[in-house]
């Protein structure tokens, strides 16, 4: 009866094996989808800073406060 024990547990154990080695190849593949994301999300985050600060430099100096424009203003001379 011990050898088909021992046979049991062999099989259980590699059972087990082969499932713990099925997850940590899914883990794996799952690191990897998730590093890219984070890369790209960081190549977009940089785009986007760059982004601000061009917008910044052709804004006004005082951000357009205390300047009352008229659409008239923006009317060709010939109006």
């Amino acid at each position: 009866m011990e050898p088909s024990s021992s046979s049991s547990n062999s099989n259980t154990t590699d059972q087990r094996l082969t499932e713990l080695e099925i997850k940590a190849s899914f883990t794996e593949d799952l690191l990897d989808k998730l590093d890219n994301v984070i890369v790209r999300q960081q190549q977009q985050i940089d785009a986007l800073i760059r982004e601000i600060a061009d917008l910044k430099q052709q804004a006004p100096v005082d951000g357009g406060v205390g300047q009352v424009r008229s659409l008239r203003d923006d009317l060709p001379p010939h109006f």
